[in-house]
């Protein structure tokens, strides 16, 4: 089950790949069309495309975390917004993109809103295997 989420978060992230070329290359997709349809529909596609990126990333990799202090971090999550962080940074050197604060928090909060439901569902399947 796991390989097969695994194999989720890779094609995911191939798809995330082939929209961020897009979008840096100055291309159109059906996509790009209906998140303008929709209000804020950039910010939500930012929060949703890197929440479930997130999510599958931590299930694929079997909740695996390390250690930060107090604090336990999934391996995925973090994975991810390291990508994030790159990624939107990166924006300010390519002259058709402009880094834009807000589109990184929108990933934050898609990030964080995984990283709990990962966090509960966790919990949930240790505590029916015990």
């Amino acid at each position: 089950m796991y390989k097969l989420i695994l194999a989720v978060a890779v094609v995911f992230f191939a798809f995330i790949l082939w929209i961020i070329y897009l979008s840096n290359t100055g291309g159109s997709s059906v996509f790009f069309d209906f998140v303008r349809s929709i209000p804020h529909g950039d910010k939500l596609g930012h929060m949703c495309l890197f929440g479930f990126l997130t999510l599958v990333t931590i299930l694929g990799s079997k909740f695996r975390s390390f250690a930060c202090g107090r604090f336990k971090l999934y391996y995925g999550a973090v994975l991810v917004g390291l990508f994030v962080v790159g990624e939107e940074l990166s924006q300010a050197f390519i002259p058709s993109r402009t880094f834009d604060f807000v589109d990184l928090a929108a990933d934050s909060v898609g990030i964080t809103i995984a990283v709990g439901i990962a966090y509960v569902a966790n919990k949930h399947l240790t505590s029916v295997a015990t």
